[in-house]
């Protein structure tokens, strides 16, 4: 019997990780260091997948610092270039409620909600997207955003 070799491409991961305090400077700069690290990946600025990882980032940070604030424990953002695409990651302490609803479950605010828009824009932005339970306590929220055929062949060489 002879093994037939089939040609693959190599499938790099590259991971970007950092815990940040769970302020509001701490969520701005989520988003700042999420969009150097992309462009350092070459995800150049102002692409639909830079802006679109930026907005899911800032919002995931806002709600960690905003909804899942445990005094004294930081939130982490993680980062990952998928062969096809980037995964966030936003880790926050705070286990119980209130917690964010899941994919499929998001309702849009009515018209003079001054909150409520946040998961409803990375449920339009993201392309998948789940929220895990973590050990020690906490959450996760985990989003996915495909790169277009002209980003992954790019990167991938």
């Amino acid at each position: 019997m002879t093994s037939q070799s089939t040609s693959r491409s190599p499938v790099t991961v590259r991971v970007f990780s950092q815990r940040l305090s769970s302020t509001p400077r701490g969520a701005r700069l989520a988003r700042n260091l999420a969009l150097n690290q992309l462009h350092t990946w070459g995800i150049p600025y102002g692409t639909d997948v830079s802006d679109a990882v930026g907005a899911i980032v800032a919002e995931l940070a806002a709600n960690a610092v905003l909804h899942g604030r445990v005094p004294g424990r930081d939130f982490e953002l993680r980062l990952a270039l998928l062969a096809g695409g980037v995964r966030v990651e936003v880790a926050d302490t705070r286990s119980g409620p209130p917690r964010p609803p899941a994919p499929g479950a998001v309702r849009p605010p009515r018209p003079l909600d001054e909150h409520g828009r946040g998961f409803v824009l990375v449920d339009a932005l993201a392309d998948r997207w789940e929220v895990l339970d973590r050990e020690p306590p906490g959450k996760t929220v985990r989003a996915e955003v495909d790169l277009p055929q002209w980003i992954a062949e790019r990167i991938s060489k």
